[in-house]
């Protein structure tokens, strides 16, 4: 009986590992470093349809994080079709990444940001569709760099002096570990 249960130990190791699902995830390779966030396609189907769909058609190559607030947010993007917001119960944590928009629920569009520090107040108020889950060293080294400090309309808008770009934006599969928010 033990010999059988050494010769299946291997096979159900294997088959355990070959069930968990895959995940889409995305890779941005930026001037700067790289960095890898996954998807909450429970809680933000279209959002995250419609950014993968970006991504597939290279709409985030050559972009700038046009928007860098320390402590606060990195954002890139701008432009499209509005969407419709999904808000969720994901928490704003450092690598968040949500859907950038203005005073109208709605009109978030290819425009997104990642948290650099947790930001409670905007759970509930954005949608959030995905998590950084590498490279936080390189979101940190981004959200310090020298910014021009603009305000329009009481935000701020502040612009990196030396550009960040994303040289490089795709999509992987990957195994990945059930998501909460205690990442």
């Amino acid at each position: 009986m033990k010999k059988y249960i050494v010769l299946l130990l291997p096979v159900i190791l294997i088959l355990g590992c070959s069930m968990k699902k895959r995940q889409t995830v995305c890779v941005l390779q930026t001037n700067m470093g790289t960095m890898v966030f996954r998807f909450f396609e429970q809680e933000a189907p279209h959002t995250s349809a419609e950014i993968q769909k970006l991504v597939k058609q290279g709409f985030y190559d050559g972009k700038d994080f046009y928007r860098v607030v320390q402590g606060h947010v990195i954002q890139t993007g701008g432009g499209g079709d509005p969407l419709k917001a999904e808000f969720n119960s994901r928490s704003h944590l450092t690598g968040t990444v949500g859907l950038a928009r203005d005073e109208d629920p709605d009109s978030g569009d290819s425009s997104f940001y990642i948290c650099l520090a947790p930001r409670p107040h905007l759970d509930g108020e954005y949608t959030v569709f995905g998590q950084l889950i590498e490279g936080m060293d390189v979101l940190e080294a981004i959200g310090n760099v020298e910014v021009e400090e603009k305000y329009s309309e009481g935000i701020a808008f502040h612009e990196p002096v030396t550009p960040v770009i994303i040289e490089h934006a795709s999509l992987e599969k990957r195994v990945l570990e059930p998501s909460g928010d205690s990442e």
